[in-house]
């Protein structure tokens, strides 16, 4: 294996112009701006930024498009790029200011750089990001980083700004003079333009040696040299995968099924775009299922469960057959979750896995349910996916044991029992609310059963739906009883966010709205919209209640009535 150092600009380079190609068994490009920020961080102080993993080849081996266009080369696919794509494709997107493509859509990562960033080691921890996914947006989410931020003040958020040196760009900062594009200043080796936007006129400004150093500083990440390993030409494609599955086991930059899919894919040539076409297939419903999902599902009906560990041996021609049976019984799932248990899109489960679950039924049963077994399978998804069913212990375990339900018996009643022993009891008590925020299964139902009852937006009067057109429109959920006001009588972040203090409204609303007192804006409410406005939100029409000081009283008295309500929506929908 040969083992070469060379520039990044030489790696952008060779993206570009084609000369790197990406094998089939590759992922998409999945980074977020705040990951590429980081990136660029890194590299600006001359921190260690992992390795390059290639191999040269003539084989004819199926790849993929990069998430960046290239131009046509007469040498491409002779350099495949095996590990390293997240950061060559978010270096060559912010060096040569070209935009990505992420599910189907173009888009700029825009990072600015501030020159006046203060010197030493960084200030800020990096930051990791959640896993869970929220089915609406959050009422304080900032649209940009130039709004304010409720925790921290306005004040107080800009000085957080100000000491990072990277940043996620916002047209606000970009307004302001010490902040620049990362990509126009790579676009250009004349300081000019920028030091005049920054207010240097003179090089007799202090500042101008400053900030003249700080961008060749920062152009020099173009020189850093990354360690590149390239795999030898003899190597056969199945090994070369074994090596890849291995690099990225050790390191855990992938999930188990990211590593099985690059095992199948190596034995099914091009199988990645029937899977791609499945989920371009999936997304006009509004769901968006992962590839991780849809090689699960390939497992699952090709070996009657849902553990990878398989995959290597199992003969392709079954893997064929199940994807087959995954896919007629995945459009079973998305359309039962979302004419039957009014689930719009898959932000609203508690785990991905319920898709699986609804598949291996649909091909037991070959698509005919007795009106008995729909009432029963309804049942059971509505209270095993608000009680977490697949989000506490092992995961894969939990599945299996539901799946040797439906494969060996078909008895979907049964489903329910492995619940009850996992939780004891299947209805919702006032008290399993206390404490639980947006990220408990709970929350989800408690959208599920307010829309159910009618709830609507409490100035435009639309009905609950996350497939609203238009931005304003977006289903938010909003603090009742706003946290700021909240926050300054000295309540718990936990009593603050709780579900029990949430409402589902519009974003323009919940603008309107701000962090007015509710003793004053759900007065007008009431008065515009009459009291079945909150009561189809299970808001206490009680008044006394909206004030901060009866904040507790408020959540206990909403606690009852969302429990209340959504025991009902449960009983109601499977027909009990």
């Amino acid at each position: 294996m040969q083992q070469q150092n060379i520039p990044i600009s030489t790696l952008v380079d060779m993206y570009k112009r084609g000369e790197l190609r990406l094998p089939e068994i590759q992922r998409h490009y999945v980074w977020q701006g705040t990951r590429v920020r980081d990136l660029l961080d890194s590299l600006y102080r001359g921190y260690p930024s992992g390795s390059i993993l290639m191999w040269e080849t003539d084989e004819a081996v199926p790849t993929r498009d990069f998430a960046i266009a290239q131009d046509t080369n007469a040498f491409a696919g002779r350099k495949l790029l095996l590990d390293g794509q997240q950061r060559l494709t978010s270096l060559t997107a912010v060096l040569n200011g070209d935009p990505v493509q992420v599910r189907g859509r173009k888009r700029a990562i825009e990072i600015l750089f501030n020159l006046e960033h203060p010197d030493g080691p960084p200030s800020d921890n990096v930051d990791i990001e959640s896993d869970e996914v929220s089915p609406v947006t959050p009422d304080d989410e900032l649209p940009d980083e130039a709004e304010e931020n409720e925790e921290e003040g306005e004040a107080g958020f800009k000085e957080k700004l100000n000491r990072r040196t990277f940043v996620v760009s916002s047209k606000n900062l970009l307004s302001q003079p010490q902040w620049v594009s990362v990509s126009e200043v790579f676009r250009t080796a004349n300081d000019t333009d920028i030091l005049k936007k920054a207010g240097i006129t003179s090089l007799d400004d202090p500042r101008y040696q400053k900030y003249a150093g700080r961008l060749q500083k920062l152009r020099a990440i173009k020189q850093y040299q990354y360690v590149v390993h390239v795999l030898e030409r003899k190597m056969g494609y199945e090994e070369v995968t074994q090596i890849f599955v291995r690099v990225n086991s050790l390191g855990a930059k992938l999930r188990s099924s990211d590593l099985a899919l690059a095992q199948i894919t190596s034995r099914w040539p091009n199988l990645l775009k029937e899977l791609e076409k499945f989920q371009d297939e999936c997304e006009q419903s509004w769901f968006t299922i992962e590839l991780g999902q849809l090689v699960r599902g390939i497992v699952i009906f090709a070996t009657k469960q849902c553990l990878f560990r398989t995959v290597a041996s199992t003969p392709v021609d079954a893997l064929k057959e199940g994807w087959k049976q995954a896919q007629e019984g995945l459009r079973f799932a998305i359309n039962f979750l979302r004419t039957n248990a009014g689930i719009e899109d898959e932000s609203l489960l508690s785990s991905p896995m319920f898709i699986h679950a609804l598949a291996a039924v649909s091909r037991v049963k070959d698509n005919k349910l007795t009106a008995d077994e729909q009432n029963k399978l309804l049942h059971w998804l509505l209270i095993a996916n608000a009680r977490g069913r697949y989000s506490r212990g092992s995961t894969e375990s939990l599945l299996n044991e539901d799946l040797a339900i439906i494969f060996r018996t078909g008895d979907i009643g049964a489903l329910l029992e492995p619940v009850k022993r996992q939780f004891g009891r299947l209805h919702i008590e006032p008290g399993d609310l206390a404490g639980r925020g947006v990220n408990s299964p709970l929350f989800s139902l408690s959208y599920l059963a307010l829309k159910a009852s009618g709830a609507k937006d409490w100035y435009s009067g639309l009905g609950l739906s996350l497939t609203h057109q238009g931005k304003l429109h977006f289903i938010q959920w909003h603090h009742i009883i706003p946290k700021s006001l909240l926050k300054e009588r000295g309540y718990e972040t936990g009593e603050i966010n709780e579900i029990a203090n949430m409402a589902f409204i519009t974003g323009q609303t919940n603008r309107r709205i701000s962090n007015k007192e509710a003793t004053g804006y759900l007065v007008d409410i009431v008065a515009k919209q009459g009291e079945e406005a909150l009561h189809c939100q299970c808001v206490p029409t009680d008044s006394e209640l909206w004030s901060t000081e009866r904040y507790r009283d408020f959540l206990q008295s909403r606690r009852t009535a969302l429990a209340e309500r959504m025991n009902s929506f449960i009983k109601e929908s499977a027909k009990l």
